[in-house]
């Protein structure tokens, strides 16, 4: 197989080279539509889907010939950046990103920040005047390139952060001064040699290498696996690896990253719905680990940021003709995009969008029954709390999702699929979630967790599903050990029941009455589409 014609490049120098979504994958097919239009991308090599099928049949008989590869397409990437990959004085970093044909959110493996070592860190701060930047990047780096290429637990790393912020009285991990951070990389480094039984590596293009392989192998990874049954994927596809330039969320109070829909992935309505985080890169916001309660500071520190993103809403909903759900990141103060998709949405929310595009001469009506193929519209409802009264109100927390969950509290997934399979409705309770969690996720009636953000892949995996999600409850504390928990001063165990509404963020003690909303309305209308698409033919 030529697999030369299966690299794809997105702002680098000479012809445009693009390819179809089959083997280009889904997120660089998008992103090259999107600098195209003359939309802020940061300059990425895309190596296509066919990469992943060879590395599959013989990795080790690969690998020479990968290498190469990289070296030379890295090569393209510092032509288009004007800065060298490994360079002691203006140093290029990148990402390494999965991209399957179909979009399978948070399944497979990112890594940020590769090409970062002990010598290139010289040239960044030389580059950016900035130590803060430089050593959290390292950090970052050392720790997910144990756990995507090592696969090393995260536990030992949270702890060092942990202590880290406990040291200087810091609440949140962008309150650590750079000395601080340095003293974390430092200790992020031995955490890895003593973890993974070799030192971290120095040479950028062994960490660009492998993080490549690394996303390859992501491709078979047991989440990936799951979400593909479910959604009825073919395996054989593979994954696309975009290589792309970075640019950094975790520069100062001017920078950030987001998440944002350009209508309510929930409820359908027709408005911005945004996530975003001060000072922190992408994986803070789509991991679940973290929540992104900056989205009103952005409007009021950022205003031309947030302005700009409400017109890039309009503009890629309207070239990629569906609702759309972007990652973004600032840097000082500057928008960049790095990912656009159809967003995945409530059975409700697909039900509204469409009749309301269909309406809007935007869809005809035989495109709008298409995208509702897969909705199972007898069950599209929306649960509503009917009376409150003589059940505790608990606290509250941000709605992810729409709908009313009740059910009683598990705090493990595999316990999740055990209730359910038990015809047991249950609530998942965790510190936070992560696509890993897929099967436990689809097993229960709803979901609560005491971090994360309304976009992060577990919550947009959950709405998907239709279920009542809520993220964020500042006042869950979880003893997974004893296998219970408090909501502020009321202590709940495994096995209590709550219930969750998903319109107001309120969790209640017990099982509270509930109202079912059913979409007449809009179900005529479908109906009557139908009916006109019969008599044509």
């Amino acid at each position: 197989m030529d697999l030369a014609r299966y690299l794809y490049g997105i702002g680098l120098p000479g012809p445009r080279i693009e390819g179809p979504v089959e083997t280009m994958g889904f997120k660089a097919f998008n992103l090259a539509r999107m600098a195209a239009i003359g939309l802020p991308v940061p300059q990425a090599f895309v190596l296509g889907t066919p990469f992943c099928q060879t590395f599959g049949d013989d990795p080790a008989a690969f690998r020479p010939a990968l290498r190469k590869l990289l070296e030379s397409q890295i090569e393209r990437l510092e032509a288009a950046c004007g800065l060298e990959f490994g360079s002691g004085r203006k140093p290029l970093l990148v990402s390494v990103r999965s991209g399957a044909p179909v979009s399978m959110p948070g399944m497979m493996e990112t890594l940020l920040d590769v090409g970062l070592t002990d010598a290139t860190l010289r040239g960044l701060l030389r580059l950016t005047g900035n130590p803060r930047l430089v050593w959290d990047s390292y950090r970052r780096l050392i720790q997910q390139y144990a756990e995507v290429v090592h696969h090393t637990p995260p536990a030992p790393f949270r702890e060092a952060l942990a202590l880290a912020m406990a040291e200087t009285g810091a609440r949140h991990p962008q309150e650590l001064d750079f000395h601080a951070l340095t003293r974390l990389a430092r200790r992020n480094l031995e955490i890895f040699e003593s973890a993974s039984g070799s030192p971290f590596p120095q040479d950028p293009l062994t960490q660009l290498q492998q993080a490549t392989e690394a996303v390859f192998d992501s491709w078979m990874s047991p989440r990936a696996i799951d979400y593909r049954r479910m959604r009825r994927i073919d395996a054989r596809m593979g994954t696309a690896v975009t290589i792309q330039r970075m640019v950094f969320g975790n520069a100062g109070g001017t920078s950030g990253a987001g998440v944002g829909f350009s209508r309510d992935p929930a409820s359908g309505e027709n408005r911005l719905y945004l996530d975003f985080r001060f000072n922190s890169q992408g994986e803070d916001v789509v991991s679940g680990q973290h929540s992104a309660h900056d989205t009103e500071r952005l409007a009021a520190t950022l205003p031309h940021v947030r302005g700009r993103l409400a017109s890039l809403a309009e503009i890629l909903e309207r070239e990629f003709g569906d609702v759309q759900e972007f990652e973004f990141t600032v840097q000082d103060g500057v928008l960049y995009l790095l990912q656009t998709r159809s967003a995945k949405r409530t059975p409700w929310a697909a039900l509204r969008i469409a009749v309301e595009q269909v309406n809007a001469d935007i869809w005809s009506p035989a495109r709008a029954l298409n995208a509702l193929a897969d909705v199972d519209l007898e069950g599209v409802e929306h649960r509503q709390i009917s009376d409150p009264q003589g059940h505790a109100l608990l606290g509250s927390a941000i709605p992810a999702g729409i709908g009313v969950a009740v059910g009683v509290i598990v705090f493990d997934p595999a316990d999740a699929c055990a209730r359910a399979e038990a015809g047991q409705d249950c609530i998942l309770v965790r510190d936070d979630t992560s696509t890993a969690d897929l099967r436990g996720i689809a097993a229960a009636s709803g979901i609560l967790t005491a971090r994360g953000g309304r976009t992060a892949h577990a919550a947009v995996v959950a709405r998907q599903l239709g279920k009542a999600c809520l993220v964020g409850c500042t006042a869950l504390h979880i003893d997974a050990e004893r296998r219970c928990a408090t909501i502020g001063e009321h202590p709940l165990r495994e096995g209590d029941t709550l219930t969750l509404d998903g319109t107001t963020g309120h969790i209640y003690a017990g099982a509270v009455p509930v109202i079912t909303q059913r979409p007449d309305a809009w179900l005529a209308e479908l109906a009557g589409w139908r009916r006109e698409a019969a008599t044509a033919g």
